[in-house]
């Protein structure tokens, strides 16, 4: 296993992030009204990039081929601190969308898996939020959890890195066994519609978000096609989405959970779905990562 990455500031022999994301780096393809096209993703891509535009400190943890280790020249030339390890293949997810207006309907197909992270994948540093957003099951066990619920303080996770189960040439929702414990030292948790009622087996969003909370998470975070619903301190907050256009619809849950995530380090629960929402307005409308400033978020609010 080879590590490689580049050198941040550190204060006391450690590297101080606000946010670190942990996921595969993926080369996708996108299929919208049957045409098919390239584009790189996960909640490293989207997430990180994000972040980094509003100047928050970044750090990312990511599998990929050595070949494609290229790619990651854009996080060095946003300022984004990468700790990438050599895998043999890089991620990669097929998505067919359906709709014009839900983007909750479409197939997603496995192209490539670039296999699980461990404990040694997790270097010295400080951050306020570590979030695990991997793409599909198998990135990341239960074990590792653990882990990282020891060492940090604050942990968010992605359900869609433990729902979405490979089945041959298909991506299918799958409840998660360990659920209950994996999600025990969680702080954050982020779902989609569909994935909250895959693990919950509730429509109600609301229902759902607080059947979540009761495993042990202390705030709920679930995206839908109109816009998102936090459940946080016995409250539910929400706020639409209200996009020009979708243009920019891959990548929208991963924009949601880290602007909600960065909003939290100086906002409530309810500020923080508000601009959360606003940013993730922004980046609906724009294909590609979200390359708005916190000033422009804030504006559109």
């Amino acid at each position: 296993m080879m590590g490689w990455k580049w050198k941040l500031s550190m204060v006391n022999n450690e590297m101080n992030f606000d946010i670190v994301i942990l996921g595969h780096f993926a080369k996708d393809k996108i299929v919208i009204r049957g045409v098919e096209k390239d584009s790189l993703g996960g909640a490293v891509y989207y997430g990180a990039l994000a972040l980094s535009k509003m100047n928050f400190r970044t750090g990312i943890i990511t599998l990929l081929a050595r070949e494609d280790f290229p790619y990651l020249d854009i996080f060095k030339k946003n300022g984004v601190e990468v700790f990438a390890y050599e895998a043999a293949n890089t991620s990669g997810i097929k998505n067919t969308y359906f709709s014009e207006n839900n983007l909750n309907e479409r197939v997603c197909e496995p192209i490539a898996f670039a296999g699980e992270f461990k404990t040694e994948h997790i270097s010295n540093f400080t951050t306020k939020v570590f979030h695990i957003g991997s793409l599909m099951a198998g990135e990341v066990s239960r074990e590792l959890i653990e882990y990282i619920t020891f060492k940090f303080d604050k942990v968010s996770l992605d359900l869609q890195g433990f729902l979405r189960v490979r089945k041959g040439k298909q991506l299918r929702f799958e409840d998660w066994s360990d659920k209950e414990d994996g999600l025990r030292g969680i702080h954050t948790v982020k779902a989609d519609s569909v994935e909250s009622k895959v693990i919950t087996g509730e429509k109600n969003l609301t229902k759902a978000a607080q059947i979540i909370a009761g495993w042990g998470p202390r705030e709920v975070v679930i995206t839908h096609k109109d816009g998102l619903l936090v459940y946080a301190e016995g409250e539910v907050f929400e706020a639409p989405f209200t996009p020009r256009s979708l243009e920019g619809r891959t990548g929208r849950g991963d924009t949601c959970i880290s602007t909600y995530l960065a909003g939290r380090l100086t906002m409530s629960p309810e500020q923080s779905c508000k601009f959360a929402a606003a940013a993730t307005t922004l980046k609906l409308e724009k294909e590609g990562p979200l390359d708005r400033t916190y000033q422009n978020i804030l504006e559109r609010l």
